[in-house]
């Protein structure tokens, strides 16, 4: 077993309390997606407290030999309240958990499922990035949700894969696509080809604003956006946000990183300076939720990119 740093927060939760928090009502909604296929929607905000890392949309895949998850959540805290959760669908163990890239929400509850038997599997590329970004994210989860981040370590993936990869178990198939560099290295799509359910990891939010990242590639993420239409999913589970159509991701985050890279590319040309371009026009996406706090880091690191690009 592969072990980074690990998160001791001052004040440790006991085990019975961290249960107990992560067993609450409401920390996450149960959207059942197809038969036997399950959303685990979080709350849309920035992560804290209250959420114990768990700001994010999480997907199971319950088959006759065992459940697929994916993604476990930011942290031990996390992957016990997705734990819960899955209880009210299944008693079946966790045989795979698939890491969708290397946001927090995708892999640092890794070891909460290893510990129980599960492989863990992402794309090589992701991986990687895991392993460069660890010590940060788990000084970040401290910082956010406090002593809820107590025994969460980095543990990374027991297989990689570079493109394709199809997972078969109790009678499921399911293809891993490499869609990545995209919001971040690797970033990887889960399809259900015969229920024609996508689920999107990092690359697809609905109702929430994107964040791009000083290592996100736009093009590479633009471009993910024409594998999940060539796919034609029939209902879409989103990295953050509800399950719902494909259009709504679109809508919420291609169309977002289209007007954004537009807008700050005409602003460029005319010749305005990065300090300013935190004023570039996004109020047609003041409905997502982060719009406040994202929209002028978000111009920043756009222009940033188009200077390179």
């Amino acid at each position: 077993m592969v072990h980074g740093a690990a998160v001791t927060a001052l004040g440790l939760l006991s085990v019975g309390t961290l249960a107990a928090r992560a067993g609450e009502p409401g920390l996450l909604e149960t959207v059942r997606v197809a038969p036997g296929v399950y959303a685990f929607v979080g709350q849309m905000g920035p992560m804290g407290r209250d959420d114990l890392g768990t700001n994010a949309t999480f997907g199971a895949i319950v088959t006759r030999a065992g459940v697929v998850l994916v993604d476990p959540g930011a942290g031990e805290a996390a992957a016990a309240a997705i734990e819960a959760a899955l209880r009210g669908v299944t008693d079946a163990p966790v045989r795979w958990v698939i890491d969708t890239g290397s946001e927090d929400h995708r892999w640092l509850g890794n070891g909460h499922f290893r510990r129980q038997g599960a492989r863990v599997i992402a794309s090589a590329r992701a991986a990687a990035h895991q392993r460069e970004r660890a010590d940060l994210l788990l000084t970040r989860l401290e910082r956010l949700i406090g002593p809820a981040a107590a025994g969460t370590e980095a543990v990374f993936p027991d297989e990689t894969f570079a493109g394709r990869r199809v997972l078969e178990l109790g009678g499921r198939r399911i293809e891993l696509i490499e869609v990545g560099p995209a919001y971040g290295p690797g970033d990887t799509l889960v399809w259900l080809p015969e229920e024609r359910v996508l689920l999107t990891g990092p690359a697809g939010l609905a109702g929430r604003m994107p964040v791009v990242a000083d290592f996100s590639d736009v093009g590479g993420w633009l471009r993910a956006f024409e594998t999940m239409e060539a796919l034609r999913p029939r209902v879409v589970v989103p990295g953050h946000g509800r399950p719902g159509p494909l259009a709504r991701v679109l809508a919420d985050t291609r169309d977002y990183l289209r007007h954004l890279r537009q807008a700050v590319r005409a602003f460029m040309d005319a010749g305005g300076a990065i300090e300013d371009v935190r004023q570039v026009d996004q109020t047609a996406f003041e409905r997502l939720v982060g719009y406040d706090m994202l929209r002028g880091r978000n111009a920043q690191q756009m222009y940033q990119f188009l200077e390179w690009e």
